[in-house]
C-alpha cells in the first residue's frame, strides 16, 4: 500500500481547558481524494488548521512523506507543499484578481512586481478552472460568491500544492462550477496530489471521494473506502446516535378557496434584466420555496423584498404594509417585520471580530434600549433566550462569534432575525455548508415558526430541502416563475423539468 504523505501521532489540541482534538492518528495517502466528515465542532477544522500552519498541536507529531514536521505559519505549511483553502474566503475584496491570486508569490522583473506577467498567469490560471469570463483585472468585490470561490480555488492550484485541503470549497458553488471542481480534483488525483475534501453534502462525498474517515468530539472513529459504509451508517457515526426523520412532519394544506389572505403578497416585481415580472405569495404558517436552477433570480428576489436593491418595480403586500421596503431598516421595521437570513453568513450576517451578545442584539436594539441607552437586564434576558431557544453551543456570550463553529454561527445569525419577532422570514440558503444534525435542528425550527404562524419564504439550492420542508414550492426561470407545486406534486422529477422551463410554455 502507498504510504501516507501526511500523517498523525496522537495529536491532540486543548482550547482553555476544552477538547478540540484528542489523541488523533490519521493518514493521507497520494493520489486520493479523502473526505473528513463529521458534525460542526467534530475538530475538523481544528484538523485542518494544524496541517496548515494556522494551530499549533499541543501534543502529538505531524510526519510528511515519512519525516517530521512542524508548521510555524502557513506560509511554512505552503512552502511544503500543503495548501488549504478554509471556507472563509482569503481574497482581499479591493484588490484585483491577478493581484490576489499572485498575492504571496508575485512574478518580478528588475525587483519590481510584473504586472503583465502577473495577468498572464492570473488568466492561465483561471483557464485551469474554466472561469476565462473573470477579467483578471476586476476588483474580487466585484465578483459574486460562486466567482469568488473559484477565484480561491485558481490561486490554491497556483501554488501547486502536494496535498490540498478543501473546507466546504464547493458549498458557494453553481451547478457547473461544482463540477469543474470535480473535474479538477480528478486530474489532481491522476498527478498524486491528496485531496482531503470536507463536505456536509452527502452526494458530494460519494460522487467524488475514494476514502472516508469520520471525526467526532474531538476523535477520529474511523477511516474506510467508499462504499464499505452505508449513508445511515455513516450519519450514525458521525452523531453518535440513530438518525431520526430528516425532516419533520407537514401539516395538511387547506383548500386553495379556504386560506386565509397571504402574509406577503408579491405582483409583477421587476429589477434590472434578473428579475422580470415575478408573481407568488405566501400564506400565514406556509412554508414556500425558491426552486430553479442557481442565478434564475432567486437570491435577487429576496435582496429586494428586504430592500437592498434600489430601482425595484412592482406591488408587494407585506402583512398590511404596501409597498417595496425602501432599506433593510424599513424591512426589519415594526411596521414590515420582515427579517433575512442571508446567503454568506461570514460577510454578510455576522460581525467576527464581535462578540456573540453584540452580534444576536445586532437587529433588535430598539427592543431593548430606553431612548439612548440600553437596558443591560433586557439585553441579558435576550442573549439568554436566544442562545436557549436556538440550542447555540458556546462558552461564554461574550467570546468572539468567529470562535464557533460553522453550525452555530449560523444559529446566531437565525436567532438575531427572531429576536425582532418577524411575521415574514426570508431565508437564503440557511443550511450551506452546515453539518446534518444541525440542518434538522433548523428545519424542526423552520415548521415550528411556522406552525406559530410565520410565512417562510425559503430559497435553496438542495431539491431535497424544498421537497422535505416546503408546503409549495415556486420555480423560478429567467427572473419570473414558471411553475407552482404543492403537496404530493412536489418531486424531484417536477423541480428539475420546471428548473429546465421543460413542459412550460414560454411567455
Amino acid at each position: 500500500m502507498t504510504e501516507a504523505i501526511v500523517e498523525y501521532r496522537g495529536i491532540s489540541k486543548f482550547f482553555a481547558g476544552i477538547r478540540a482534538l484528542e489523541g488523533v492518528d490519521f493518514k493521507c495517502r497520494p493520489g486520493s481524494i479523502h473526505a473528513i466528515l463529521g458534525e460542526n465542532g467534530a475538530g475538523k477544522s481544528t484538523m485542518i488548521k494544524i496541517m496548515s500552519g494556522v494551530l499549533q498541536p499541543d501534543e502529538g507529531t505531524i510526519l510528511l512523506e515519512g519525516g517530521p514536521v512542524t508548521f510555524p505559519s502557513p506560509q511554512a505549511a505552503n512552502d511544503a507543499g500543503i495548501v488549504c483553502m478554509f471556507q472563509e474566503l482569503s481574497l482581499v475584496p479591493d484588490l484585483s484578481v491577478a493581484d490576489n491570486i499572485s498575492i504571496s508569490h508575485p512574478p518580478r522583473r528588475f525587483g519590481l512586481i510584473d504586472r503583465r506577467a502577473q495577468v498572464r498567469r492570473a488568466e492561465d490560471l483561471l483557464a485551469r478552472v474554466r472561469c476565462e469570463d473573470i477579467d483578471p483585472n476586476a476588483l474580487v468585490r466585484e465578483l459574486s460568491l460562486s466567482r469568488r470561490q473559484m477565484v480561491e480555488i485558481a490561486k490554491a492550484l497556483g501554488r501547486d500544492p502536494k496535498v490540498l485541503i478543501l473546507d466546504e470549497a464547493t458549498s458557494a458553488l453553481t451547478t457547473r462550477d461544482v463540477q469543474t471542481v470535480y473535474d479538477l480534483l480528478g486530474d489532481l488525483r491522476d498527478k498524486g496530489v491528496a485531496s482531503l475534501f470536507i463536505s456536509h453534502r452527502m452526494h458530494e462525498v460519494d460522487a467524488l471521494c475514494d476514502t472516508l474517515s469520520v471525526f467526532r468530539n474531538g476523535q477520529h472513529i474511523e477511516t474506510f473506502a467508499k462504499g464499505e459504509r452505508s449513508e445511515g451508517e455513516i450519519v450514525r457515526l458521525m452523531i453518535g446516535r440513530d438518525v431520526e426523520a430528516q425532516f419533520p412532519p407537514k401539516p395538511p394544506l387547506p383548500p386553495a378557496g379556504l386560506r386565509e389572505p397571504p402574509l406577503l403578497s408579491v405582483k409583477g416585481l421587476k429589477w434590472g434584466k434578473r428579475l422580470n415580472g415575478v408573481d407568488l405569495a405566501v400564506g400565514r404558517g406556509e412554508i414556500v420555496g425558491l426552486g430553479g436552477l442557481d442565478g434564475q433570480g432567486q437570491k435577487e428576489l429576496l435582496l429586494a423584498l428586504f430592500g437592498v436593491l434600489r430601482d425595484v418595480e412592482g406591488d408587494v403586500l407585506i402583512g398590511n404594509a404596501k409597498g417595496i421596503p425602501s432599506s433593510p431598516a424599513a424591512a426589519k421595521s415594526a411596521a414590515t417585520r420582515l427579517a433575512l437570513v442571508p446567503e454568506d453568513r461570514k460577510t454578510e450576517g455576522l460581525m467576527l471580530g464581535m462578540s456573540i451578545a453584540d452580534n444576536l442584539l445586532a437587529a433588535s436594539f430598539a427592543n431593548i434600549s430606553s431612548g439612548p441607552f440600553i437596558n443591560p437586564k433586557k439585553a441579558r434576558a435576550e442573549i439568554s433566550a436566544g442562545i436557549s431557544k436556538l440550542q447555540i453551543k458556546a462558552g461564554s456570550p461574550a467570546d468572539p462569534v468567529m470562535t464557533l463553529s460553522g453550525g452555530n454561527q449560523q444559529k446566531v445569525v437565525i436567532a438575531k432575525w427572531l429576536m425582532i419577532d418577524p411575521d415574514v422570514i426570508l431565508l437564503n440558503d440557511p443550511t450551506r455548508g452546515i453539518d446534518v444534525g444541525t440542518k434538522q435542528e433548523i428545519y424542526k425550527l423552520m415548521r415550528s415558526l411556522a406552525n406559530d404562524g410565520k410565512a417562510i419564504l425559503f430559497y435553496s439550492s438542495d431539491y431535497a430541502e424544498l421537497i422535505g420542508c416546503c408546503d409549495r414550492v415556486s420555480v423560478l426561470y429567467a427572473g419570473r416563475v414558471v411553475s407552482e407545486q404543492e403537496g404530493d406534486a412536489i418531486s424531484e422529477e417536477s423541480l428539475v423539468a420546471a428548473s429546465l422551463n421543460i413542459g412550460i410554455e414560454a411567455a
